[in-house]
């Protein structure tokens, strides 16, 4: 590696920390602009299939914080946390008795005769004639 490849890998890295959660990856990067001041980023990387190419590729989404905006962001971020962990969703039926009204309603109309449909429309155009 060359002197001047190395002082820019080395100004890309200077700590990190990697997350898996299920099917995403978290990945904390401490970085330092030119002038030496650090700021994160944080990726979130999730896994995906293209059907073209019939290959698996990584969709990125990036977050760029600066030192400046370190307290806000905490702040806010956890205020929504204790937020999601205090607030309790509404209690929600169990999933079977949800399927058995769905099958239930499905039921009532499925009931159809294809012989029928259209005929109120001819009906009506023939009034309006």
């Amino acid at each position: 590696m060359t002197e001047q490849e190395n002082k820019g890998s080395s100004r890309e890295e200077i700590f990190s920390r990697v997350i898996r959660a299920g099917k995403r990856t978290y990945f904390f990067d401490v970085k330092s602009t030119r002038a030496g001041e650090y700021y994160l980023t944080i990726t979130e990387s999730k896994r995906r299939f293209n059907n073209e190419q019939g290959k698996f590729y990584y969709e990125k989404h990036k977050l760029f914080l600066y030192k400046e905006d370190f307290e806000k962001f905490s702040n806010g971020l956890k205020d929504v946390i204790e937020y999601i962990q205090t607030e309790q969703p509404q209690e929600q039926e169990p999933e079977t008795e949800e399927k058995n009204k769905v099958e239930e309603i499905s039921d009532k109309h499925t009931d159809v005769d294809f012989e029928d449909l259209g005929k109120d429309e001819d009906a009506t155009e023939k009034e309006d004639q």
